[in-house]
């Protein structure tokens, strides 16, 4: 049930990404094809299995359906039975961890599809990260002292770790909006969880920088988006952060 609510919410997600793109409201107006703007029945919109049935292309004009549908209602799916299964005792916090998947999830499509973090997305999920925070600590008794300084402290710097890149490359390694992501990263995981999340983004990044370059897709001065390869580090941060932290630790540093 949790993984077909994700599917659904992935189906929403898919059409906020868009009209984010086109600047439309997303409160205003039915679904319609991108290609020939011909309104979508109810057939249409059935997450994954209509993309199956019509096999990837519109009923309409028969133009291909974009595979950024069926996987971004997947992987929400995927994301919100890995979120159900760690928050599966805590309502409260399992229903502040899916509203940040979906503000992530966004963030990612967005910016791999056009290399930009859109304030619109970034600005509000680190507002509701905060509100999450100052309601829990303050009212709720969910955090100590300690960790919401620990997580404070993981946020400012996060970003300024950030900022130092985008001064010293003059924007040309990292963008402005990498150093909001950074920001949010430090509020959802916080210390030691950011350490790992910045770690594989890196890793990653680097890992299929080489890959395209060697199969000729891209060349060193291409330019490659960061938001999805940190969303990636933060989402194996948030379910196994702690455990790769611990076993780095078992690994290599305790003898």
């Amino acid at each position: 049930m949790v993984f077909l609510f994700g599917l659904i919410l992935g189906s929403f997600l898919n059409c906020l990404i868009y009209r984010l793109e086109t600047t439309e409201s997303f409160l205003k107006g039915r679904s319609f094809c991108p290609h020939c703007k011909h309104t979508l029945a109810w057939q249409d919109l059935i997450p994954i299995l209509s993309f199956l049935f019509l096999r990837g292309k519109c009923r309409y004009c028969s133009q291909k359906i974009s595979w950024q549908y069926p996987l971004v209602e997947f992987f929400t799916g995927v994301l919100f039975v890995l979120v159900f299964w760690q928050t599966i005792y805590d309502l409260r916090f399992m229903i502040y961890e899916l509203v940040i998947v979906c503000f992530l999830i966004i963030i990612f499509v967005y910016d791999l599809k056009h290399y930009l973090i859109p304030d619109k997305v970034i600005y509000p999920a680190i507002l509701i990260s905060g509100i999450w925070y100052f309601v829990s600590s303050i009212f709720l008794n969910l955090y100590t002292k300690y960790e919401i300084l620990n997580t404070i402290y993981s946020a400012f710097g996060a970003a300024l770790f950030f900022l130092l890149i985008v001064l010293i490359s003059r924007e040309k390694w990292m963008g402005i909006g990498d150093i909001k992501l950074a920001f949010l990263m430090g509020l959802i995981l916080s210390w030691p969880k950011i350490l790992v999340a910045l770690f594989l983004a890196f890793f990653i990044g680097a890992v299929i920088g080489i890959g395209l370059i060697a199969a000729g897709k891209k060349t060193l001065k291409s330019e490659v988006p960061f938001g999805p390869f940190l969303i990636t580090g933060t989402f194996i941060a948030l379910f196994w952060g702690e455990k790769l932290f611990n076993w780095y630790q078992n690994f290599f540093l305790i003898k």
